[in-house]
């Protein structure tokens, strides 16, 4: 019989609690309230959903090199795209998203760690077989982007010139998300409990319903 630890148990229910507290009510302040103070408080919910998968699934021990190396991929892939037009197309980041290097918000290097242990997490739970974990792996980081993209202007988050993402952006995205893919499912990472699959569904709740909302009256 297998045992369940209680404090790491109580530690994911309460951090899946906060989570959605914060995407509900940013999801609520940004419709009815006040627009530009919940958009403001974007790093300060990003740090806190990243925060809390450090806590959450931590028990592979390459789980670290694992974050550090989408950190780290995510920067030098952005800067690249930001300085150069390299990767993913001519775009800038605008100011939501806090302090930036070399034109990089330092949360954009946080948030590619994120998405690729949380994708990486469910994507490993459908097949053993490695190819196939990489390409939902892969689909579910790009699905996420697509829903981003109309909206990102919107929201502070960064422009592309001409307005909209070209196809060279999303071509960009699967290939650094394939990286990512690779290295996480070659080295069999393993992230047990539900903490990525709920905040991977709330990421898809709160963009779907910002981009509904800008799709139909605007932002």
């Amino acid at each position: 019989m297998l045992s369940v630890n209680p404090i790491k148990l109580n530690l994911e229910i309460i951090s899946i609690g906060i989570i959605w507290l914060f995407h509900v009510s940013g999801i609520i302040g940004i419709l009815y309230g006040n627009s530009d103070w919940f958009i403001s408080a974007t790093p300060l919910n990003l740090s806190i959903n990243f925060i809390l998968l450090l806590l959450n699934c931590n028990g592979h021990k390459l789980f670290f090199p694992m974050v550090i190396i989408g950190f780290l991929t995510g920067m030098i892939t952005e800067i690249l795209g930001v300085q150069w037009g390299w990767i993913f197309g001519d775009y800038q980041y605008l100011d939501a998203l806090g302090y930036k290097v070399l034109g990089v918000p330092v949360l954009i290097g946080v948030n590619w760690a994120l998405l690729a242990v949380i994708t990486g997490a469910i994507a490993q739970q459908f097949y053993e077989n490695i190819i196939m974990r990489i390409i939902i792996g892969v689909a579910l980081m790009l699905f996420l982007d697509l829903l981003i993209e109309p909206i990102a202007p919107m929201l502070d988050f960064w422009v592309f010139e001409g307005g909209e993402a070209p196809l060279q952006n999303y071509i960009g995205w699967a290939a650094v998300a394939f990286f990512l893919q690779f290295i996480f499912h070659f080295f069999k990472i393993s992230v047990e409990g539900w903490f990525p699959h709920q905040l991977y569904l709330l990421q898809i709740i709160f963009f779907t319903v910002l981009l509904i909302k800008q799709t139909t009256i605007g932002l």
